[in-house]
C-alpha cells in the first residue's frame, strides 16, 4: 500500500529518495486531497468498511498527489491480534470484485457467485461453502486450504470470520451456539488442527521484525527484508547510509530473516564464533555446471557461408559499376530507372544479411536447473523450489473477435505449465471490460480443478484441451498408468460440457440480464403507483444494464453502452478468480471425479484485471494494458520475471517456462533483458500459400541475431526482466565500452561514486556515461515511476530476487541459494486497493511510463520499439529455440487478413524510422551489426517503392521494345550468372545451418513480393501522409463474401475479401501478361526481330509473375467451384487465337512470320 511509514533498517534508496522528495515538495504547496475510500459489499447488502471514507493526503510534488489508504477500527472492522491468521482474510479478499479509479470509491463487492454453475475448489472466488449461523449475518464460514469448514468451537457451530473475531473481541471469546468459551482463539491453530493428515516441515519461528513505529508488523518492504542480527556493524551502511543488504549478505554469516538467504544451523541464529554459520563456501563442494551452452555452427557450413557473402559483395560492388559505366542510350530512362532500383536493392539487402553473420545455436540443461533450484541442499534442506515467482501476462480487448473459448483455453495451459505453483501467477487483461471475458476466466478457473491434476497426474502434452482432444495421434502411447483411459475419458466429457457452457455464455448473459432488467422495471413500476395513486401512471425507463450471476450491475462495459458502461468509459476492475496456493503441496483424494492420491491439487494464482478507461484519456492500446498489468502485479506478486501471450497463443510445451529460466538464472544472466521465444502456428495450410509461418524470419534472422546482442521482440511469447521493463541500465553496463572503434580508442573509465550495491538498479540518461544521471534518476523516481511508494519499494525486492545464484565465483551479482524458499505474502485488502488505484487512468499522468519505463508507446508496433530501447540501454536478449515448440498460436490464412497483418507491421516500422527509435540514433552501447539490424526494421517498407517499378521494367521493356541494357552481352550474362548463383548458394547453406526447408525459403521470397507491391507501399504511404501532412489514414476491407463450407478446416483460405491492398499486385500482373502478348507480336512481325531483348523482357516478367503466383490463387477462390486448370487453359487458349488471327490477316508491311530468327 501506498504508504509514508517505513522500516529504516530495510528500505530501499529508492524509496529513501523518494520519500525526500515527498517532503520537500510537502513544504511547497497543498492540494485538496484525493479521496481512496475502500467498502466490501455483503450479499446482504450491508457495506463492511475496510478505510475511511474521506483520506488525507498531501502533496507528493508539484505534478503528482500523494494518496495513502489507512485501515482504522470500525464497528466492522476491529485491529485483529498478529498472532490470529491472515489466511481466512485472503479467502475474503480473493472473493470480491475490486473496483475504483480516479475521484472514485474504491470497493470490494463480496461475490458469492461468480457464475451461473457450481464452483468447489477451494482457490476460486465464490467457492460453494456453508454459511454462517449468526442470525443475520449470511457472509461464508472460514475455510482451510482444502475447503473444509473451520469450526473453532467443539460444538462444530457454523461461524464467519467476522462474527468470530467478534465474539472473540467483544464478546468475551463465547461461542455464540453453546455459549461456552472458545478454547482456541487462534485461526492458525484451527487450520493445522483441522488438517492433521498434512504434514510440513517449517522454518525456526523467528521474532517479527521491529518496527519504526514500535509496533505491529511494518510495511510489505519490511515484512520482506528484516535484519535480524548481525555482526559486522562496519558492513551495514552503504555510502547513502542505509542498510546494505547486498553486502552483508556476501561478507556476514549472519541470518537474513523474512527473506532470508543463509539459515543457519540447527536453527540458531549464530554467529562465526558460534562455529554454526553458512557461508557461500559450503556451495562450493560440488563441480560447477552451467545451465546453457551454446552450440556453434560447424565450421564446415558457416564459412563457406560467410565466404559467399563477401564474394557476392564483391561481384555486386563490380556488376553496379559496370552498369553505371555501359548506359543504354537508346533507352536512357529505362537504364536510369534500373541502375536506382539495382542500388537500393544491394543496399537492402546488405541490411539484412549482415546481422547474418554471425548465427549460433544454443541449449539448455533442465536437469542442471532442478538440481540447483529443487534439490535438497546445506541452504535448502527441503529441498524446496528456489527459482524465483514468474507473472504470466495475457492480453485480450474484444470478446468478439477473440473468442472466450481460445482465451480460456490458453489460461488453462498456463495454469498447467510445469513450473512451481507457488511461484507463478496468471493475470489477464481484459481492455474491453467485457462480462462474457470475466464469465469465460471464471468458467475456465473452475475447470482447471479438473483439467490440471489430470495433466500433473499423467504428464499431458499439450496442455490446451482443445489441442490435447484434437491431436490426430495415438493419446494413449507411452501412458502408462491403468486409470488413463477412464481418467481421459471422464474429462473429455467435462470438456465438451465446458465448451457448452463457454459457447452459451452470451446468451446466458443476455438472457439473466433482460430477467433482471424487466425485475427492475416491475419494481419500478410499483414503487411509481404506490407514490402516484391518482395520477397517470407513464412507463419507466430505466438504463438496460448488463448483471452478474449475483444479481447485481457488472461495473464494466455493459451490452447496452451507457455513462461509466462503455468500452472506453468504465471503472477499473481486480478479480481474484483463483486465490494464491499455499507454500506447501496439497495432495488430492481418491475419492470422487478422479484419483488424485499422490498429485498437487494446488492452482497457481489468477487475477483478472481491466483497467479504468475515462474520456479524455489515451489508453495506449495493447502497450497501455500490459503496463497497467506491470504495476498491478508488482503490487500482488512481483515476481522478478513476466512472461506475455497474445490470448490466442498457448503453453504447447509445459517446461517451456523452466527452459527460459535457465538462462535467465545462468551465470551472466543478470544482463539479460528478455529471453525470446519462436511463434509456431497452428491451423496453416499445407502448402503455407502466404508464409504464414514465416520460418525465414524465426529460425534464420532471429537465430543470426541471437549472436549479436540478442533477437527483436516480436509482442508475444517473451519472457522478461522485471528491471529490464522498469527502464534500469543492465549491471556492470560501465565495465563495458562498445563503441564502434573500442578497441583503438579506448574511453577513460570514470570512477562511479554509485555504490556497489545500488549498480544493479542503474538508470542513466538515455544511454550517457555520467555518473550525475545515476545519482539525479534515484532522486526522481516517484516522478518516473508515479507516487505508488509500494511499487517504489518492490522494485529492489524484484531485483534481488532475479539474480542467479552466486555458487560459483565467476557469478557476479548473484544471490545467494535458499533466499527464495520462504513463503509468499498474504493478499490483503489494502494490497488490491493499491493494485486498483495504479491501474487508475490518471496514474500515468506526467510519468516516464510508455516514454522509458515498460513498453513504449506512439507505435503500431511497440513490440520493437521496447526491445530496441532495451538493446539501446546495453541489455542483451537470447534466442531460446526448444525442441518442442514452446507456444503455439494461430494466424490469418486469408489473404485479405495476412496483408492486413502485413500492412500493420510495416506501419510500425514507418513510424520507427520517422522518430527517435530510429538505429541511426542508437547508444555507443549497442553493437554495430546490431544497430544495422534495428535499421533494417525500419527501412524495408521503402524497398516497395523501387519494387514496384522494377516491377514494371520488364512491362516497359516489351512495351517499348528496349531492354536494361543495350544488349545481352557476355560480361552482363556473366555477372547476372554469378548473382544468381551465389544467392541460391546462400539459400541452401541458411537451409543448412537453420533446419528451415527449400519450400518456405521459397514462399518467403514469394510472400517478400506480393507485401512489398501491397502492404509495404500503403505503409509508406500511410507514414508518409502522417509526418509531413498529419493525416491518419486506414484501409478497411470494402466487401466481403464468406464461404459456406463449414466441414473445410481451410474453408477461411478461400474466401476473397476485396480491399485497395490488392490493387496495386493485380496491376503488375495485367500489365506484364498484356506486355508479354506485345512482345511476342512485336518480335514475330517484325522485319528485324530482336529476339534478346524479348528474352530479358520475358524472363524477367516470368519472374515477377511466378513470385505472384499465390497471389493470383487467392484471388481465384474456393478450390472446386473454379479450378486453377480453367483460368490456366483460358489464358492459353486466348493467346493462341490472337496469334492465329495475326497469322490470318497480320499488318500492312510484312510478308512473313517471324523473319530470321538468330541470337546476337
Amino acid at each position: 500500500m501506498a504508504s509514508n511509514n517505513h522500516f529504516t533498517n530495510s528500505r530501499s534508496n529508492l524509496s529513501t529518495n523518494s520519500d525526500a522528495a515527498e517532503a520537500a515538495a510537502r513544504n511547497q504547496q497543498h492540494q485538496q486531497p484525493s479521496g481512496v475510500t475502500f467498502a466490501r459489499r455483503t450479499s446482504s447488502g450491508r457495506y463492511v468498511n475496510y478505510s475511511r471514507d474521506d483520506l488525507d493526503s498531501e502533496l507528493g510534488s508539484v505534478d503528482f498527489t500523494n494518496y495513502t489508504v489507512h485501515i482504522p477500527p470500525t464497528p466492522d472492522n476491529q485491529p485483529m491480534d498478529p498472532s490470529i491468521s491472515q489466511k481466512v482474510e485472503e479467502q475474503y479478499v480473493s472473493s470480491s470484485l475490486f473496483t475504483g479509479g480516479f475521484n472514485s470509491v474504491t470497493r470490494a463487492h463480496l461475490m458469492d457467485k461468480v457464475i451461473d454453475s457450481e464452483t468447489s475448489h477451494p482457490q476460486m472466488a465464490g467457492a460453494k461453502g456453508s454459511s454462517c449461523a449468526v442470525p443475520g449475518c449470511d457472509v461464508k464460514v472460514m475455510s482451510d486450504e482444502r475447503g473444509q469448514d473451520l469450526l473453532p468451537c467443539e460444538c462444530d457451530f457454523k461461524i464467519c470470520r467476522d462474527c468470530f473475531v467478534d465474539a472473540v473481541k467483544t464478546g468475551g471469546g463465547i461461542c455464540p451456539g453453546c455459549k461456552e468459551p472458545y478454547r482456541n482463539t487462534d485461526l492458525t491453530d484451527l487450520a493445522e488442527n483441522n488438517n492433521k493428515s498434512v504434514q510440513k516441515q517449517q522454518r525456526p519461528m523467528l521474532p517479527p521484525p521491529p518496527s519504526s513505529s514500535g509496533g505491529g508488523f511494518g510495511s510489505k518492504m519490511e515484512r520482506r527484508l528484516s535484519l535480524m542480527k548481525s555482526t559486522k556493524s562496519g558492513l551495514m551502511r552503504s555510502q547513502t547510509g542505509d542498510f546494505d543488504h547486498n553486502r552483508w549478505l556476501f561478507e556476514t554469516s549472519g541470518t537474513y530473516g523474512y527473506g532470508n538467504a543463509f539459515w543457519t544451523k540447527d536453527g540458531n541464529l549464530g554467529s562465526e564464533k558460534d562455529g554454526h554459520g553458512m557461508g557461500p563456501q559450503d556451495l562450493m563442494s560440488r563441480p560447477w555446471r552451467p545451465l546453457t551452452r551454446k552450440l556453434q555452427i560447424p565450421a564446415a557450413v558457416i564459412s563457406p557461408y560467410r565466404l559467399l557473402i563477401f564474394i557476392r559483395i564483391v561481384v555486386l560492388a563490380l556488376f553496379l559499376m559496370w552498369r553505371i559505366k555501359h548506359q543504354n542510350p537508346d533507352a536512357i530512362w529505362l537504364w536510369g530507372m534500373s541502375v536506382v532500383c539495382e542500388l537500393w536493392f544491394a543496399f537492402s539487402w546488405l541490411l539484412d544479411q549482415l546481422p547474418k553473420l554471425c548465427p549460433i545455436n544454443r541449449a539448455t540443461d533442465l536437469n542442471v536447473l532442478k538440481e540447483k533450484f529443487e534439490t535438497p541442499t546445506p541452504s535448502n534442506p527441503t529441498g524446496k523450489s528456489d527459482l524465483p515467482g514468474l507473472d504470466m501476462f495475457v492480453s485480450t480487448a474484444d470478446p468478439e473477435k477473440e473468442p472466450p473459448l481460445v482465451t480460456s483455453n490458453t489460461i488453462l495451459s498456463i495454469l498447467a505449465a510445469d513450473y512451481p505453483v507457488e511461484k507463478l501467477a496468471c493475470y489477464v487483461s481484459d481492455d474491453g471490460g467485457a462480462l462474457l471475458t470475466f464469465e469465460a476466466m471464471a468458467e475456465a478457473a473452475s475447470f482447471a480443478n479438473i483439467w490440471v491434476p489430470f495433466c500433473r497426474k499423467h504428464n499431458i502434452e499439450p496442455r490446451n484441451p482443445d489441442s490435447y482432444f484434437s491431436l490426430k495421434r495415438d493419446p494413449y502411447k507411452n501412458k502408462v498408468k491403468a486409470d488413463f483411459v477412464k481418467d481421459r475419458r471422464r474429462v473429455k466429457r467435462e470438456y465438451d460440457e465446458y465448451k457448452v457452457r463457454i459457447n452459451g455464455l452470451p446468451d446466458s448473459i443476455r438472457r439473466r440480464s433482460d430477467a433482471y432488467h424487466a425485475r427492475e422495471e416491475i419494481k419500478a413500476m410499483k414503487e411509481q403507483r404506490q407514490n402516484r395513486e391518482d395520477e397517470i401512471v407513464e412507463p419507466v425507463k430505466i438504463p438496460k444494464a448488463t448483471w452478474m450471476a449475483d444479481g447485481t450491475h457488472w461495473p464494466g462495459t455493459w451490452l447496452n453502452s451507457s455513462p461509466d458502461h462503455s468500452r472506453s468509459d468504465h471503472a477499473g476492475i481486480i478479480q481474484v478468480m483463483l486465490k494464491p496456493p499455499s507454500d506447501e503441496p496439497l495432495h488430492g483424494v481418491s475419492e470422487g471425479f478422479l484419483d488424485l492420491t499422490d498429485v498437487d491439487i494446488r492452482l497457481p494464482l489468477l487475477v483478472y484485471v481491466s483497467r479504468e478507461k475515462r474520456p479524455g484519456y489515451d489508453h495506449n492500446k495493447k502497450a497501455g494494458a500490459m503496463n497497467a498489468l506491470v504495476r498491478a502485479s508488482a503490487i500482488m506478486s512481483n515476481g522478478p520475471f513476466i512472461l506475455n501471450l497474445d490470448c490466442d497463443h498457448y503453453i504447447y510445451n509445459s517446461q517451456a517456462l523452466r527452459e527460459g529460466m535457465c538462462f535467465m538464472m545462468d551465470r551472466g544472466g543478470d544482463r539479460l533483458c528478455y529471453v525470446q521465444f519462436p511463434q509456431r502456428f497452428e491451423g496453416i495450410d499445407p502448402s503455407d500459400r502466404y508464409a504464414n509461418h514465416n520460418t525465414v524470419f524465426f529460425d534464420v534472422n532471429m537465430r543470426a541475431l541471437d549472436g549479436l546482442m540478442g533477437p527483436v521482440y516480436v509482442g508475444t511469447g517473451c519472457l522478461f526482466r522485471r528491471i529490464a521493463l522498469y527502464g534500469f541500465d543492465p549491471p556492470r553496463s560501465k565495465e563495458h565500452s562498445p563503441g564502434f572503434c573500442s578497441c583503438c580508442f579506448r574511453r577513460k573509465q570514470k570512477k562511479s561514486r554509485v555504490a556497489e550495491e545500488n549498480r544493479s538498479l542503474r538508470m542513466s540518461g538515455g544511454g550517457g556515461d555520467s555518473d550525475d544521471d545515476e545519482e539525479m534518476s534515484l532522486s526522481l523516481v516517484p516522478k518516473k515511476f508515479g507516487n505508488s511508494t509500494f511499487l517504489i519499494d518492490s522494485i529492489p525486492v524484484a531485483e534481488f530476487q532475479g539474480r542467479p545464484l552466486a555458487d560459483h565465483p565467476a557469478v557476479q551479482n548473484g544471490r545467494p541459494p535458499g533466499a527464495l524458499t520462504i513463503p509468499r505474502e498474504l493478499l490483503d485488502a489494502s494490497t488490491v486497493a493499491e493494485a486498483i488505484a495504479v491501474i487508475s487512468c490518471w496514474y500515468e499522468d506526467k510519468t516516464e511510463w510508455g516514454s522509458r519505463i515498460g513498453w513504449i508507446y506512439g507505435s503500431v508496433t511497440e513490440d520493437v520499439v521496447t526491445g530496441y530501447r532495451m538493446h539501446n540501454r546495453g541489455w542483451k536478449s537470447v534466442y531460446c529455440v526448444t525442441k518442442r515448440d514452446a507456444f503455439r498460436g494461430t494466424a490469418p490464412i486469408n489473404l485479405t487478413d495476412r496483408l492486413h497483418q502485413v500492412l500493420r507491421w510495416a506501419t510500425g516500422s514507418v513510424e520507427i524510422f520517422f522518430s527517435r527509435n530510429n538505429a541511426f540514433l542508437a547508444s555507443p552501447r549497442m553493437k554495430i551489426l546490431q544497430r544495422i539490424a534495428y535499421l533494417n526494421v525500419g527501412i524495408y517498407p521503402f524497398t516497395s517503392i523501387f519494387l514496384i517499378v522494377y516491377c514494371f521494367l520488364p512491362a516497359l521493356s516489351l512495351f517499348s521494345g528496349q531492354f536494361i541494357v543495350q544488349t545481352l552481352n557476355v560480361t552482363f550474362l556473366i555477372y547476372l550468372l554469378i548473382i544468381s548463383i551465389t544467392l541460391c548458394l546462400l539459400a541452401l547453406l541458411e537451409i543448412k545451418w537453420s533446419g528451415i526447408e527449400l519450400e518456405e525459403w521459397w514462399r518467403n521470397e514469394q510472400f517478400w513480393l506480393i507485401g512489398g507491391t501491397s502492404a509495404h507501399l500503403a505503409a509508406v504511404i500511410q507514414g508518409l501522409l502522417k509526418v509531413v501532412a498529419g493525416i491518419e489514414i486506414s484501409f478497411t476491407l470494402t466487401s466481403k463474401s464468406g464461404g459456406d463450407d463449414v466441414d473445410d478446416e481451410f474453408a477461411d483460405l478461400y474466401v476473397v475479401k476485396w480491399t485497395s491492398l490488392m490493387i496495386p499486385p493485380i496491376t503488375i500482373m495485367m500489365v506484364n501478361l498484356i506486355a508479354i502478348a506485345v512482345g511476342f507480336s512485336r518480335t514475330i512481325y517484325s522485319v528485324i526481330p530482336q529476339w534478346s531483348k524479348l528474352i530479358g523482357g520475358v524472363f524477367f516478367s516470368f519472374w515477377v509473375l511466378a513470385h505472384l503466383y499465390p497471389f493470383a490463387k487467392g484471388l481465384m477462390g474456393r478450390r472446386g467451384k473454379t479450378p486453377t486448370i480453367v483460368y490456366v487453359w483460358s489464358g492459353l487458349v486466348a493467346i493462341t487465337i490472337s496469334l492465329l488471327w495475326v497469322a490470318v490477316n497480320p499488318p500492312a508491311g510484312s510478308t512473313q512470320i517471324g523473319g530470321s530468327f538468330s541470337f546476337p
